[in-house]
């Protein structure tokens, strides 16, 4: 389906979109009461990092369908 090369991209731009979302609704939820006041950097940091571990967790099971789905014509 993809050579090598193409499926490296497909697969970065893949994570980036996804990371991408994930930062777009958690800045949609209020997590400011659980933030503590001066600490805003360090919170920010934290969902930042929260979204890149959502992100790239939904973006690796999406792969991993397509990956599958293309490897089910060996099946038979």
């Amino acid at each position: 389906m993809f050579s090598i090369g193409q499926m490296a991209l497909f697969s970065i731009i893949s994570h980036l979109l996804f990371i991408y979302i994930t930062w777009r609704i958690i800045l949609a939820m209020n997590f400011e009461p659980i933030i503590k006041k001066g600490r805003t950097t360090e919170g920010r940091i934290f969902l930042l990092f929260l979204a890149i571990v959502i992100g790239t967790g939904v973006s690796g099971f999406f792969l991993d369908i397509l990956r599958w789905s293309s490897d089910l014509i060996y099946l038979f």
